[in-house]
């Protein structure tokens, strides 16, 4: 990748998905690793020693109530969910930094998924933080699909074999 501007925001852009990825791998396999007993003794322990602020507050509340769902069936699917969205992100991201061409299209769909369902859960929740991820994801969709145009462009242009850049 050339270093216009562009390109270096779809290289900080793929460098916060992978580490996105890298830290939901991590996080759903530790929640795997980590047993429901563990999780509410954790829990507690944050919310008695104010880590959070006062144990009755919004946040606390939140943490507690996560907690529980995670505790209950939401542990199943969080684990599987968390767990396959980082593979996946660091997988596109990885193919995405070594320029495999195939994966652009795939990481535009993928990407594309992962946005309508930021936009549903932002609607459904009026959680600021999720408009915020579906606008980073509507921007990398669209600073993907333009560096895969351009590759495709200079590999036309090359007969097929242009070399990558380093």
């Amino acid at each position: 990748m050339p270093g216009t501007t562009t390109d270096r925001l779809l290289r900080a852009a793929l460098f916060l998905k992978g580490l996105d990825g890298a830290v939901e791998l991590l996080a759903g396999l530790a929640l795997l690793a980590v047993g429901p007993r563990s999780l509410d003794g954790v829990t507690r322990r944050v919310v008695e020693h104010h880590l959070l602020g006062s144990p009755h507050g919004a946040l606390a509340e939140r943490v507690a109530a996560g907690e529980a769902a995670l505790s209950g069936g939401d542990r199943t699917f969080a684990v599987v969910y968390l767990t396959l969205h980082g593979l996946v992100k660091l997988g596109l991201v990885v193919a995405l930094l070594r320029e495999v061409l195939p994966a652009y299209p795939v990481a535009a769909g993928v990407l594309a998924v992962f946005w309508a369902f930021e936009v549903y859960r932002a609607v459904d929740r009026d959680a600021w933080s999720m408009w915020a991820a579906a606008v980073l994801d509507l921007v990398v969709v669209v600073l993907v699909l333009r560096e895969y145009r351009r590759l495709r462009s200079r590999r036309r242009r090359a007969g097929g074999t242009a070399p990558r850049d380093a």
